[in-house]
């Protein structure tokens, strides 16, 4: 791997620990200030929206500037988004500031893999970065839930907000500082990529969308871009799904279901692992099935109270997405920058898994609002798997024929 990557991978790992700590607190903060349940996944609903709304301005601002300083600059606004929330601001908007950093981060860390490691290194860069990024999940998750017992100190005169959350608000803001430090190994990696000019013309909404339909028409990414934003629409559901499923059917309470939760982080790492080892750019596709499998275990989760078959359930989940999701996400980045550029594929890319996102977060709080149960939604979940991949596995095993 090229010198710098490691730092890239222990920034991608520090700012993602702090942002999956940070969702845990978000929602102890929300039950703590009285808001009904079904506003917690609004909370990822106003992570995600900046992915959208800005996706035409952030590619070409992450080609416009250093990269490694970029990202540097988006950890400090994270941190200023926690500010926010301690000093009274509405949770959804701190969460939407913090979003907004989130979304410009993304095809800054992505682009500058993709200029600088060789294509044939690409799959393992991937599985790279997918592990150190589920690893901040499992981690974030756990650090979440174990600074929710911090939560006993009373707020400190001068707050707005009335918040026991305050040192482990506190903890997760030294984290997005040790991943600003860490950006400024980056250096040897930023020299690779070309840096673009940011004009009007690109930033304006009709040139991205040209690109997004570009992207979309490519044989490859499109199929690879196609499956990547199913995968994150349903993945983002079954994120609040399994602490809603463990605190109702097992008895958890939100810090031993954030526990069981990052099983599922476990489990991705491991497929991850495996698809590094078994998949090529060529064979990409051959992941496809995973798709499948993946439908298939949804449903049983809910059915199932016993620990020890949840945890074995959970891993296997995580297992069939870190398999179908590596190679998927190498073929859709090789591509991408064959089409496009770094910045703007990555923008391209993250507008349709966030609007994807955005979409399932939104149905899935308005159909527990209404009152359905977890095992109709999750048969739901299921079946827009099996709609989305089957007939993409059915061209793949003809053209294997």
């Amino acid at each position: 791997m090229p010198k710098g990557f490691y730092f890239l991978i222990g920034a991608q790992f520090a700012s993602g620990l702090a942002d999956n700590a940070l969702l845990i607190l978000g929602i102890y903060f929300l039950n703590e200030q009285g808001y009904p349940g079904w506003w917690a996944p609004l909370l990822k609903f106003s992570l995600t929206l900046a992915y959208v709304l800005l996706a035409s301005v952030v590619g070409p601002l992450a080609d416009a500037f250093s990269k490694s300083r970029l990202m540097a600059c988006m950890n400090a606004l994270k941190m200023a988004g926690v500010l926010l929330l301690l000093a009274g601001v509405h949770p959804l908007f701190a969460f939407a500031l913090i979003g907004l950093a989130a979304s410009v981060y993304a095809p800054a860390k992505y682009g500058l893999a993709t200029e600088a490691v060789p294509a044939r290194l690409l799959v393992r860069a991937n599985a790279w970065i997918e592990v150190s990024m589920v690893l901040s999940v499992i981690f974030g998750i756990a650090l979440g839930g174990a600074l929710t017992g911090l939560s006993e100190v009373s707020a400190p005169r001068g707050f707005a907000v009335a918040t026991q959350t305050w040192p482990a608000m506190a903890v997760v803001m030294g984290v997005y500082l040790t991943a600003a430090m860490l950006n400024v190994g980056l250096s040897p990696m930023d020299k690779r990529g070309a840096i673009e000019p940011l004009t009007w013309h690109a930033v304006r909404i009709g040139t991205f969308w040209k690109s997004n339909q570009k992207l979309w028409r490519d044989p490859l990414g499109g199929v690879s871009l196609y499956v990547t934003t199913l995968y994150w629409g349903v993945g983002a559901v079954m994120q609040f799904a399994v602490l809603l499923w463990a605190q109702g059917s097992l008895g958890m309470t939100l810090k031993f279901g954030a526990y069981l939760q990052a099983l599922v982080a476990v489990g991705v790492i491991w497929g991850a692992y495996m698809a590094g080892r078994s998949f090529k750019l060529h064979s990409a596709r051959q992941a496809l099935p995973w798709g499948l499998w993946l439908a298939v275990l949804l449903p049983l989760m809910v059915t199932i109270s016993n620990l020890w078959l949840a945890i074995a359930l959970l891993l296997c989940v995580g297992v069939a997405g870190g398999m179908l999701l590596v190679p998927m996400n190498a073929l859709l980045q090789y591509r991408g920058v064959q089409v496009l550029s770094s910045g703007r594929s990555i923008a391209v890319q993250g507008f349709n898994e966030n609007l994807s996102v955005l979409l399932m977060l939104a149905a899935y709080s308005a159909l527990l609002a209404f009152g359905m149960s977890l095992t109709y939604i999750m048969l739901l979940l299921a079946v827009m798997l099996v709609a989305g991949i089957a007939p993409l596995c059915l061209l793949l095993w003809r053209r294997l024929r």
